[in-house]
């Protein structure tokens, strides 16, 4: 069996779909229906229709698509950015690329999520954009927090990174927003490698993206990017091609192959997780010292990470009991943005007390298994270790 064969044939395999058979298609020059139909175009084209949105707009990272999202929003230098107090960092980082202040809103110390009161406070005058974060897979709360954005009239970015085809009320995350961004680095629910995408149902935001995101190119449009046609005005020596800055955030075609070819089977991936997630559910439920991430009534958590709050008095001792019994470990949460030594350099605005509290006590176990007998190990020694 050669190597092609081994990786289709493997069962637990993340990637033995279409996706060898597409990377295939790009490699061969000669595929004049690839020229004509590029991958970008079809996996946007798919995307969209799954995740019902106009447009899909793809990235080279989730990182430039928070970006391109930024400067769709009109964000300034000196205005004002919000996100959680538990995320990661490029939320914050994507806001100072703008030259503009993050503002972090704390969390519920049941959901992880984005608190809709503490996020009213955080509001002021200068604030043009909210990042809103779906972290774990755990969908925030998404009908408050709309209520609040339009009452201010501030557009949402939903962060959906960890979330894919998660739902609020029977509605899909990421079709909350004004505009969402999804991720595909190789740890997420789909993975190209290295990738991202925005969705959005604004002409406007979708053309500022694309333009953005497209090296400033003025010929690009909401639902029309430069690989799915290049212009015959590009032949003329005279033709001016760029008419706003901008960067080289786009997908490429090998990318997009293995990302199309992913989207596919984006509804066993996901589920996979989500099986994996009610093993742990049956082994926690029976531990008081060890509180799952609450996922609130009508959401639908798609489980990036089972991600949990430890009670206990020693969470390294647990943590070595656990790798020392064979079992695969377990990340800690993520540090408070604003507690990372990046952002004494910088300005930012609002403490969140309730999330420094609650970061040094998160566990993360893993969903991503491709193997149930690697993951029914791992409960075992967890079961015998609580």
């Amino acid at each position: 069996m050669n190597y092609i064969d081994k990786i289709k044939n493997d069962n637990n395999g993340k990637y033995n779909g279409t996706e060898i058979d597409y990377i295939l298609q790009v490699l061969d020059s000669e595929n004049l229906e690839r020229k004509k139909n590029p991958f970008v175009n079809r996996l946007e084209k798919k995307y969209a229709d799954i995740f019902q949105t106009k447009y899909a707009i793809a990235h080279n990272s989730c990182t430039s698509a928070l970006h391109t999202c930024l400067v769709a929003a009109g964000v300034k230098p000196g205005d004002e950015v919000i996100s959680p107090g538990h995320t990661v960092i490029m939320n914050s980082f994507v806001t100072l690329y703008m030259d503009a202040i993050p503002v972090y809103v704390d969390i519920n110390p049941d959901t992880f999520n984005m608190d809709p009161e503490d996020l009213e406070r955080k509001i002021t005058d200068k604030t043009k954009a909210i990042q809103v974060v779906h972290m774990h897979g755990n969908p925030a709360d998404m009908i408050p927090i709309m209520k609040i954005a339009k009452k201010y009239n501030i557009p949402v970015i939903e962060d959906c990174a960890q979330c894919v085809l998660g739902y609020v009320d029977n509605k899909l995350v990421g079709t909350f927003g004004d505009m969402a961004c999804w991720s595909f680095e190789t740890k997420k629910h789909l993975s190209t490698g290295e990738g991202g995408m925005v969705t959005t149902n604004n002409e406007e935001y979708g053309t500022i993206i694309r333009k953005t995101g497209g090296l400033g190119y003025k010929t690009l449009e909401a639902g029309q990017s430069l690989r799915q046609l290049l212009p015959s005005d590009f032949q003329n020596p005279h033709y001016k091609r760029h008419d706003i800055l901008g960067w080289n955030y786009r997908m490429n075609e090998l990318s997009a192959a293995v990302g199309l070819a992913q989207l596919e089977r984006v509804d066993s991936l996901v589920e996979r997780r989500k099986e994996i997630a009610k093993m742990y559910d049956e082994t926690f439920k029976k531990c008081d010292y060890i509180i799952p991430q609450k996922v609130l009534d009508g959401h639908i958590n798609t489980y990036w990470t089972y991600t949990v709050k430890y009670e206990g008095n020693d969470w390294f001792g647990f943590y070595n009991k656990f790798k020392d019994a064979g079992g695969d470990g377990f990340y800690g949460g993520l540090s408070v943005p604003y507690q990372e030594p990046v952002m004494s350099l910088y300005d930012y605005k609002g403490k969140c007390p309730t999330a420094e509290k609650l970061q040094p006590k998160m566990m993360q176990f893993k969903t991503n298994y491709r193997n149930y007998d690697e993951v029914r190990k791992n409960i075992k020694i967890l079961n015998k270790i609580l």
